[in-house]
């Protein structure tokens, strides 16, 4: 058995497998592997429910847990993904926000299982941690206004 040295546990209501297949069909480098069954019944489950979901998201392992409604994700945990330009930052964000999701501020997004996802142009990233702080207070003063990130406007917030 090949078992990464350190993975990522999700819990899920009950929909684990739900969550990575979309994850594997929405990003790059995105997988679902081995999908295993309860042996025995469980406070959550009974004998043969899916009770975890090995995967991939974008490269990085995890596990998705079928542990019941205990306990429910926040923002203390989210995705950060860099996206190259507006059409790959609409396209996650549609994805994510399109398929029972919520939009949230400043580039956040939660999809349908609770999981958040920060949808972060690299543009926006250069441009407020740019040495220039006047021009990058700009730009993240322009990012406080937005729900998705809006590439264009970022970049004019920054040339003032």
């Amino acid at each position: 058995m090949n078992i990464a040295k350190n993975t990522i546990c999700l819990w899920y209501d009950n929909d684990a497998e739900g969550a990575a297949r979309f994850y594997a069909e929405t990003f790059p480098n995105s997988s679902v592997g081995t999908i295993h069954h309860a042996p025995g019944d469980y406070p959550s489950g009974k004998e043969g429910d899916v009770i975890t979901v090995e995967f991939t998201v974008f490269g990085i392992p995890c596990i998705g847990l079928n542990g019941g409604p205990a306990f429910q994700h926040n923002e203390a945990f989210s995705f950060q993904v860099a996206t190259e330009d507006q059409e790959e930052t609409d396209r996650y964000w549609k994805a994510i926000v399109g398929n029972g999701g919520q939009e949230s501020e400043c580039g956040w997004c939660k999809d349908k299982w609770g999981i958040s996802w920060q949808i972060t142009p690299i543009a926006l990233l250069e441009a407020y941690t740019s040495s220039d702080r006047t021009a990058a207070k700009r730009a993240f003063d322009a990012m406080m206004t937005m729900k998705k990130i809006d590439i264009a406007t970022i970049e004019a917030a920054f040339r003032g």
